[in-house]
């Protein structure tokens, strides 16, 4: 077996004047490019005059395909990985592929650029120095999506989530149900592009804002749990532990019993789960 190279490559998020030299040099030279979708990435390579070879590399072929370029690698070549936007392997396939090629002794170099995560959080005014990072696009069903904000719901860190504009205004509304409407957000959108927009304000302004379904990818920085926010029902704890775990007894999940004792309490879902998690 011989040592290949694996390279992330981070492309412009949106402004193709935004790509370094340094991926251009390194995309110009290599054997093989693995493309989140090789007919978008042909439109960077062309504007460039770059004439690589490319092979797509997807969500829906990531496991199969690695297999593929694993081998590659094994015959000595060098490969880049991009996503569509920004940097690979964050929310886009490629944490498969790096695990396997580090494992297999393969040289594996990240190139420093655009990034979705770090440009949204600088722009927000968010506090940056503790972050938490989540692509929502994961926990799509409703029933998921509530359970992971509520397991977030009291954290102090800034939170940054993924999300598809599509599901934007669902999104938002659980965020006011489960995190409140006043908590402080800034929705990112088309970032680096001509529309670029920012919008900053609460969960309930942000809900009456986007009523219409937006375009482009969505990046939602997230204010943290601020100190004296929390509502004390230290002296309900006992009670409301026994009244989800009755309510499990008779068949309930987890998730339906909190929301079961919240609606009977006048406590939120979120509060409830967190009684019953200390």
């Amino acid at each position: 077996m011989k040592i290949g190279i694996l390279y992330i490559c981070p492309t412009p998020l949106g402004n193709l004047d935004d790509i370094t030299g340094r991926a251009l040099e390194v995309l110009g030279r290599v054997d093989l490019i693995a493309a989140e979708d090789t007919r978008h990435t042909r439109k960077l390579l062309t504007h460039y005059g770059i004439a690589a070879k490319t092979t797509s590399y997807h969500e829906h072929n990531e496991r199969e395909k690695a297999s593929f370029l694993l081998a590659e690698l094994d015959q000595g070549r060098k490969i880049a990985l991009v996503s569509d936007a920004g940097t690979p392997a964050i929310s886009d396939p490629g944490y498969i592929l790096v695990q396997q090629a580090l494992a297999a002794g393969h040289q594996v170099t990240v190139l420093p650029g655009p990034s979705a995560v770090i440009a949204a959080l600088v722009v927000s005014g968010c506090m940056p120095h503790s972050l938490l990072l989540y692509r929502l696009s994961a926990a799509a069903k409703r029933g998921r999506r509530q359970d992971l904000l509520e397991e977030l719901e009291a954290n102090s860190w800034t939170g940054v989530f993924y999300e598809s504009p599509h599901r934007l205004r669902d999104t938002i509304k659980d965020f006011c149900a489960l995190w409140g409407a006043e908590r402080r957000v800034a929705v990112v959108r088309e970032l680096t592009k001509q529309f670029e927009e920012v919008f900053r304000g609460s969960f309930g302004e942000a809900y009456e804002y986007f009523s219409a379904t937006p375009r482009g990818e969505i990046t939602l920085v997230v204010e943290g749990k601020q100190a004296g926010e929390e509502e004390d029902i230290t002296e309900d704890s006992e009670m409301i532990c026994e009244a989800v775990d009755a309510l499990i007894k008779a068949g309930a999940g987890v998730h339906d019993a909190c929301k079961g004792v919240g609606r009977a309490l006048g406590l939120s879902k979120s509060k409830v789960y967190r009684a019953y998690h200390k």
